[in-house]
């Protein structure tokens, strides 16, 4: 960034001072309205070229007022929904991206369950199980309960949280994050019982302290998942080689790294086009198993189908008891991916994954296991290979092409689920900034973080190269999933008693029932720890870590800057000389410098911080000042008739612009300055049609005698120190007519003449310390908050605008 310093002209210092103004009664709120602004076309621009005189306020009561959080704009986020041929169309892509994972399962399940050739008894026990995890587990806890409790079309544990923090007070709310829609339901419209757990959670600092962890573990492991996913399911295909040939462990690992370098090479493309090349794999890679799992039943032994029946599962577990309990950490593996499935809930939407579970994937996977216990309970050594030593004859090789193919798909759930869930808790600030880019126009929540790409992908290949074998990988596989899972049923479980107000009798029992199933699941992953499960649970804490690092930083920083986010009446006030000082700063007279102020807001309510310091340190003001505010809303752009919201506050000649952008909108441009001024001079333009009866529908009417005194005084000229190529209209400074309302001239005539002076563009540097009087602990904790502050991304890192024309002000905060 240029250095740059501030230079005043000696005659343009002088007091600023009450200006008059008159209200008209025509009903509209124009000191602290919001107005849609509007970009001036040619036709507006002709009732619009000369006018002006500052803005001004009639008295002094109205600085006492507090404007500067009434009416503006809140852009809660809205699901996307979907319906018929763009239904279809995500149902489709889901089978691309959500299913690899959990479709590719097939290809360990029974070599990871079983150490050894089992019995037909066990077979047939093994398959109860693991027929009746995909209809409980995945089927009916997932496809049909969890996808409802999203967050505004987000999934995944985390949302399930934010979701909760909008409906009860467990957490504190980023002050700069107005697209949360608060709807805490008020007590008399809950059952007692809900009442009672919400009170609990709210009063209970441990209650809330556990939900946040939960919440933030869950994206860990989901993260960790991503690391060990694509080792496993990629790693698994090639192994299918040592069936078929006689290739070596060493040539089997670098097929996968290589394989693995590739699929993270194309995640750029985009969710969209990726999910619509790997859909037509997995769809084929699922019929073709579950179509060998019909030919194995018929040419095999049928009867298997007997496992179908419950009984047969618990049968197994009580013959084999812990050995038997041993065994579901093979059997989880049936539905890894399934967290994958929530997770990426925000990419497709609920009826879509319904959709393509219920209608596709589910009965080709229950045809697949069936097929293959079929097969193995008459040759039991199959157990080892149980998609490729079930293969019918001469369809080895194609399986073989198409295990690889969707073992390589089966890595993009979990890709496309990592970047859903960091962009989530970057948004939360549990995460510093990074670089989300939005792949689609259609699809807005299919997003791509290339610093999280690439570090899986160093990730994956590292442990591949690590493990080596999918055994050694399914011990350190599975037990994140099934914690995730397990953390899912206790958020779905509050989110059903404080968001839906389900009766709390008619929820407990279904969520206990549930918990039971995954606590067994659970308990039996833990005992994969010691074999390699420590290294996905470490990775998680690590990254958990990290994340409450953050928020917990965070927090101590809106706390410190909350004493400066006070209304611009707590900062300046009127004397009884008409004079306006500084309440904050031993009441100093407030001088006024010549110029046009755009003053970088990030919170967008009250007093930016970066003028409150502006003011303090230098107890001067530029003529014209201007809080802009941009927000990212998630839609790709921002019609302009909807992009500007201007508010006039209470310090004379001083507004708010609220710019409201899209995900493919470029708002930081080179002729930004230009882009304001405009607004502003619409905004005036329309506050003086609206005082004098003008029409509001977009097109400003002025009176014949006032359009025909704008059209005579305006003229173009070029700004002598513009530094971009534009031009823009000049207005005439003479006093204003005796016509009703034509004070206009001069209030536009103000704003050009700071605006043809000098433009400056004024970003805070904030820089903070810890308190001395903070415990060890604290320092410990914000010493590493600040480190990692201190080295990560800006916002204002690539503000494209003029250098010469940018202003720092520094200032220091204790947290």
């Amino acid at each position: 960034m240029a250095s740059t310093g501030i230079h005043f002209d000696d005659d343009a210092i002088r007091p600023t001072r009450t200006l008059s103004r008159d209200h008209t009664a025509t009903g509209a709120d124009t000191d602290r309205g919001i107005v849609f602004s509007r970009t001036i076309t040619p036709d507006q621009r002709s009732h619009t070229r000369s006018l002006s005189r500052g803005l001004r306020r009639s008295s002094r009561s109205n600085l006492e007022d507090d404007p500067e959080t009434a009416g503006l704009p809140t852009d809660h986020r809205v699901k996307q929904t979907f319906k018929g041929k763009q239904l279809l169309y995500l149902a489709y892509q889901s089978i691309g991206v959500i299913y690899g994972d959990i479709g590719t399962s097939p290809l360990y399940v029974f070599s990871s369950t079983f150490s050894g050739p089992p019995v037909r008894e066990d077979v047939i026990g093994i398959l109860s199980l693991v027929i009746w995890s995909l209809l409980m587990m995945v089927t009916l806890k997932y496809v049909v309960i969890v996808l409802h409790a999203d967050n505004e079309g987000e999934g995944g544990t985390f949302s399930c949280y934010s979701l909760l923090s909008r409906y009860a007070r467990i957490a504190n709310i980023d002050p700069k994050e107005r697209t949360i829609r608060i709807q805490r339901v008020k007590t008399g419209e809950m059952p007692g019982g809900n009442h009672k757990i919400r009170t609990f959670i709210e009063k209970s600092k441990v209650a809330r302290g556990l939900l946040k962890i939960i919440g933030v573990f869950a994206v860990s492991m989901v993260m960790s998942d991503g690391v060990l996913t694509p080792a496993q399911s990629i790693l698994g295909a090639y192994q299918g080689l040592n069936v078929a040939t006689t290739v070596t462990s060493s040539t089997v690992v670098g097929a996968t790294c290589g394989t693995l370098v590739v699929l993270f090479l194309l995640q750029p493309f985009g969710t969209t086009k990726l999910a619509s090349t790997f859909a037509p794999i997995v769809i084929i890679w699922l019929g073709l198993t579950g179509g060998m799992g019909i030919y194995n039943l018929i040419m095999h032994d049928y009867a298997v189908l007997k496992a179908f029946n419950p009984a047969e599962g618990f049968m197994f577990l009580i013959r084999h008891k812990e050995e038997g309990w041993h065994r579901l950490g093979g059997v989880l593996l049936a539905f890894t991916g399934v967290e994958a499935l929530f997770a990426d809930l925000g990419a497709f939407s609920m009826r879509a994954i319904q959709i393509s579970w219920l209608g596709w994937c589910l009965p080709m996977l229950l045809l697949t296991y069936a097929g293959q216990a079929a097969y193995i309970s008459r040759f039991p050594d199959a157990y080892a290979y149980p998609v490729y030593s079930t293969a019918p004859p001469g369809m080895l090789i194609p399986s073989i092409i198409f295990a690889v193919l969707a073992a390589i798909v089966a890595s993009q759930a979990i890709i496309t689920a990592t970047f859903q869930l960091i962009a989530q808790i970057t948004k939360l600030s549990y995460f510093p900034a990074i670089k989300v880019i939005h792949t689609s126009k259609v699809y807005h929540n299919q997003l791509y973080v290339p610093i999280a790409n690439w570090l899986l992908m160093i990730g994956t290949i590292i442990v591949t190269a690590v493990y080596n074998n999918t055994t050694s990988l399914g011990n350190a596989y599975g037990v994140c999933v099934i914690f995730v899972t397990f953390f899912d049923t206790i958020m779905v479980t509050l989110v059903a008693l404080i968001v839906w107000l389900k009766p709390w009798y008619l929820v407990i029992l279904p969520a206990l029932t549930i918990l039971c199933m995954d606590g067994a699941f659970l308990s039996s992953a833990l005992l994969k720890v010691p074999d390699g499960a420590w290294f996905t649970i470490a990775l998680a804490s690590v990254l958990a870590s990290v994340f409450i690092l953050w928020r917990f930083g965070k927090e101590q920083q809106w706390h410190a800057e909350a004493e400066d986010r006070l209304p611009t009446s707590q900062f300046i006030k009127q004397d009884t000389d008409g004079e306006y000082r500084l309440v904050q700063y031993g009441h100093e007279v407030l001088a006024t410098n010549k110029g046009f102020g755009i003053f970088f807001d990030k919170i967008g309510d009250k007093t930016p911080v970066v003028f409150s310091q502006f003011i303090g340190k230098l107890a001067t003001k530029t003529d014209v000042i201007v809080f802009l505010h941009m927000r990212a809303v998630e839609t790709p752009t921002v019609e302009p008739d909807e992009r500007y919201f201007v508010q006039e506050l209470n310090l004379p000649n001083c507004y708010r612009l609220v710019v409201r952008h899209g995900y493919m909108d470029a708002i930081v441009t080179a002729d930004l300055a230009s882009i304001i001024f405009k607004e502003l001079r619409e905004y005036i333009i329309r506050r003086h049609a609206d005082r004098n009866g003008g029409a509001r529908d977009g097109h400003t009417i002025l009176s014949p005698q006032l359009s025909e005194k704008l059209d005579r005084d305006s003229i173009d000229k070029p700004r002598p120190d513009q530094t971009i190529s534009s031009q823009k209209h000049s207005f005439a400074t003479d006093s204003p007519s005796t016509h009703e309302g034509e004070t206009l001239p001069s209030d536009l005539a103000y704003i050009e003449n700071a605006y043809d002076h000098r433009v400056l563009y004024v970003i805070g540097k904030e820089e903070m310390k810890i308190r001395t009087d903070s415990p060890f602990w604290r320092k410990v904790l914000l010493s590493a908050f600040l480190f990692v502050r201190h080295n990560s991304r800006s916002k204002m890192a690539n503000l494209k605008v003029p250098t010469e024309r940018l202003v720092e002000i520094g200032f220091l905060k204790e947290i």
